[in-house]
Order: structure tokens, then C-alpha cells, then sequence
């Protein structure tokens, strides 16, 4: 059985790295799916709370055994150099039973499905820190918002795929949306 811990948008956040470490801690995911900009800020996005891009990788760096990652639109060549994981344009996975599509969402996401997306069950996205479970074209889109920068009504937050079922959760681990992928 898998259990997938899905994140976005950390923009090299320390203080919502750590959050990570402690929500990797409890939640005990086999395998941890990263959606891209992990370092750093962006040009459109104030500085994060504690600021601290180095260190972010130190943190990422110690669970990369379990870490798939997908490369953002802040993230540069550069940052490859200091995560000891690979940084994807994509990712396809096939677990649980679901053939599962992540991208970063600046380029693939619920208004621009990926060729081919008939054969796809889940598109899990970030970049627009909001978040989302919504289906399309018989597609379960799944977007957990920012970690550390969130934007319209969306709050702080991760989301944990088990059994099927898509969680929404804040960073405090409280479910705030749910939904059963397939019976």
C-alpha cells in the first residue's frame, strides 16, 4: 500500500521546511512528491518566512530517498546542484491502481491537460498556491495549494494520497477537503 505526501511551492521557506519534516514525521508517507519551487522566492512573491534556501535543501536532502520531484518555473539549474534528487519537467506514476501525472502547473494543469490525459486518473499540480480537487474530462486534478505561500482562500497546506482518497490537509495535519479517487 502506498501513502504519497504531496507539496508544492516551499519557495525556500525554513520555517515551513521544518513544518515538512514534522509533518513527514507524522504522516510516515512511502513516498514524498515535490510540485516544484522549492528554493527559491520568485519575483512575484514577498520573501518567505525565514528565508533560508540552503538550509531547505538540507532538510529535502535528508528524505530523498523517498522524494520524486518536479522542477518549477523559480527553479533554476542552479538548484540541482544542491538537492541530491533529480529535479523533473514531469513525472508519471502508475501506483494504487492510478496512472498518476505531476508537472509543476505552469505549463500543465486543470485549464491545460497533458496529451494523452484520457490514459491519466490524477494530474496533481502546484504554482498557483490555491488549492484544488476538482475533475476534468474525467480527470481527478489535484492542486495542495503553497506550503509556505498561500493565495486566495486557500491556507497553508499539504496534501496525502492513501487508499484512493485524495486529503486536503492544513499544515497542523486537519483535513479540509477530501475526495475517493476511484471504488
Amino acid at each position: 500500500m502506498i501513502k504519497l505526501l504531496i507539496v508544492s511551492d516551499i519557495h525556500g521557506s525554513l520555517y515551513f521546511a521544518k513544518k515538512l519534516e514534522e509533518i513527514i514525521e507524522k504522516e510516515n508517507p512511502t513516498g514524498i512528491i515535490l510540485l516544484g519551487d522549492l528554493y527559491y522566492h520568485g519575483p512575484r512573491n514577498n520573501l518567505t518566512e525565514e528565508y533560508n534556501p540552503s538550509e531547505v535543501a538540507n532538510i529535502l536532502n535528508k528524505h530523498k530517498e523517498k522524494i520524486l520531484a518536479v522542477k518549477g518555473n523559480c527553479d533554476a539549474e542552479v538548484d540541482q546542484m544542491i538537492s541530491e534528487f533529480k529535479l523533473e519537467n514531469s513525472i508519471s506514476l502508475y501506483a494504487d491502481g492510478l496512472n498518476m501525472f505531476f508537472s509543476h502547473g505552469h505549463k500543465f494543469n486543470i485549464d491545460n491537460l497533458p496529451s494523452g490525459y484520457e490514459n491519466i486518473d490524477v494530474l496533481g499540480y502546484g504554482h498557483t498556491h490555491q488549492s484544488l480537487i476538482e475533475e476534468k474530462n474525467g480527470v481527478l486534478c489535484i492542486n495542495p495549494g503553497s506550503i509556505s505561500l498561500p493565495k486566495g482562500n486557500s491556507t497553508n497546506s499539504y496534501m496525502i494520497l492513501e487508499n484512493k482518497t485524495i486529503y486536503l490537509k492544513n499544515v497542523d495535519g486537519e483535513v479540509l477537503n477530501k475526495k475517493v479517487i476511484k471504488e
